[in-house]
């Protein structure tokens, strides 16, 4: 993402936050800090646009959304160009990242709503199903407030501001400070798709801003970030009793079996560790592999890693996004080494003014590391070398993390046992990271890496109160347990626990 600098104020005493290219160091933008009032403003235009929107129907609703897909193909130039400028990834990773999952997912969810939103009848059990039905409508929450990160800025930011809307709620956006162009293109696009200006709306700014909105009178918040700033915004919510759903960032494992196919094992490693420059919640950032192949293993991904390219132009690998990010690299390749790791290959910082870092294999990784628990977020395959599966298993556990995982191995039965025994919330056989774009799985996080889920069939649901409504079938003067109490009422009582669930067949007709 862009180099963040603050810059003196407007003459209303607007905070200004200048950005600069992490290709370059060159300044590409400029933006106003929104306060809490600005914030305040756009969260009652959202509140008051919300009925209205919410009233044109889901049919109605996804049609707008699903024509959002034609606007993203006709503008993907200009989205592509503000996100290399703001973050520096290469074309191929814009594309593949932003663009193909942005329109992947619009098609999706707006195919989905209808069948996933529609009222629908729950058939009842036991001795209710003859004398009521049940009913279950779908109402949007209100206002939503999105924050999202840098890493993925339009990709995370399109995803869950469409689930919002097809659900029928309003929605304000706060993308990151610092790729703050490229989350503002979702609202452009959806805008322009037909999407009322007050229904979607953006807001620029630091954390202050996405203080504000949080505190805001808004009815759920959807972040995506650190974990200091969700335990933050988690702390907030439950004060106002505010749903939210948070994704925090992951240490995400590998595990290489004694029979996985070395050479793609090798080759997701390299991959998986580097796109996107590491910068990826479900990045590949910790690898066991049995030692029985170990040798064979390091050879190939050490051949491999030395083959990538990075610097400016067209080049497999681009900049870190943030010059936070090059510092935090920086320090946990360094404790690697002072701690007896091999660097195998490249470990620093490249040369030049960009932020650029070599892409780097460490050899003998342990959890004494930092590199090995805490986020590091850049491109490094870290490799250890583990006995059997079972020791994998236990090391891949011990992490306060637990997003996503991925075990590679020729048999895939294997690999579904090894995955009930992992403690995250998502496991990818003989691949990784790709999960988040994969809509019908829920995605979300365990321990450290968040709470609740998105994606899946619950998605656009999770956006909406499920309200059950119960109808009366017979419309009778009052119903049997009513006052007054009698013997009659006892003895039907009764009735109903000794020859209902008292018995084995009345228990199977009461199920």
């Amino acid at each position: 993402m862009a180099i963040v600098r603050s810059i003196p104020g407007t003459a209303e005493g607007r905070r200004r936050l200048a950005l600069d290219s992490p290709v370059d160091r060159r300044p590409i933008d400029e933006i106003e800090v929104a306060d809490a009032a600005e914030v305040a403003a756009v969260v009652a235009k959202a509140r008051a646009a919300q009925p209205g929107w919410a009233a044109r129907g889901v049919a109605e609703r996804a049609a707008v959304l699903r024509s959002a897909v034609e606007v993203l193909v006709a503008r993907r130039e200009e989205i592509i160009d503000t996100v290399h400028a703001e973050t520096g990834k290469p074309r191929v990773e814009a594309l593949t990242m932003e663009i193909v999952a942005g329109c992947d997912f619009l098609n999706h969810w707006s195919a989905r709503a209808r069948r996933d939103l529609r009222p629908h009848r729950q058939r009842l059990h036991g001795y209710l199903l003859p004398l009521k039905k049940l009913y279950i409508d779908y109402q949007p929450l209100g206002v939503i407030g999105v924050i999202t990160p840098w890493n993925g800025p339009f990709i995370l930011s399109l995803n869950p501001v469409v689930q919002a809307l097809l659900a029928g709620n309003s929605v304000v956006l706060k993308p990151s400070e610092v790729t703050p162009r490229s989350g503002e293109w979702v609202v452009r696009i959806l805008r322009e798709a037909g999407v009322p200006n007050d229904v979607v709306q953006v807001l620029h700014g630091d954390g202050e801003t996405g203080a504000a909105l949080v505190d805001a009178e808004i009815d759920k918040v959807c972040f995506t970030g650190s974990v200091g700033t969700g335990r933050k915004i988690a702390a907030s919510c439950a004060q106002r009793l505010l749903p939210y759903t948070l994704e925090l960032g992951g240490k995400d494992a590998m595990i290489v079996c004694a029979d996985a196919d070395l050479e793609r094992a090798a080759a997701g490693a390299v991959y998986l560790s580097m796109f996107n420059t590491g910068q990826v919640c479900m990045s590949v950032e910790r690898i066991y592999v049995v030692d029985s192949v170990a040798d064979e293993f390091v050879r190939l991904v050490t051949e491999q890693a030395a083959a990538v390219t990075y610097g400016p132009g067209a080049a497999d690998m681009g900049p870190l996004f943030w010059d936070r990010q090059l510092d935090v690299v920086t320090r946990h390749i360094e404790d690697a080494k002072a701690k007896g790791a091999d660097i195998a290959v490249g470990g620093s910082p490249a040369a030049g003014n960009g932020l650029y870092f070599q892409p780097t294999v460490v050899v003998g990784a342990t959890h004494e590391m930092r590199l090995m628990t805490e986020e590091t977020f850049g491109p490094v395959v870290a490799i250890t070398r583990v006995r059997d599966e079972d020791e994998a298993i236990r090391l891949a556990n011990d992490s306060r993390y637990g997003l996503s995982g991925s075990v590679f191995t020729k048999d895939a039965a294997k690999a579904r046992r090894i995955a009930s025994r992992l403690v995250t919330g998502s496991v990818v056989h003989n691949d990784a990271s790709v999960i988040y774009g994969v809509a019908e799985a829920p995605f979300g996080g365990r321990k450290e890496s968040g709470v609740g889920q998105v994606n899946g069939t619950g998605a656009l649901r999770g956006f909406t109160h499920p309200q059950p409504v119960l109808i009366d079938r017979w419309q009778t003067k009052k119903e049997s347990v009513w006052y007054p109490y009698s013997e009659k009422t006892q003895r039907s009582l009764e009735a109903v626990v000794r020859y209902g669930f008292g018995t084995r067949l009345g228990r199977r007709f009461l199920s």
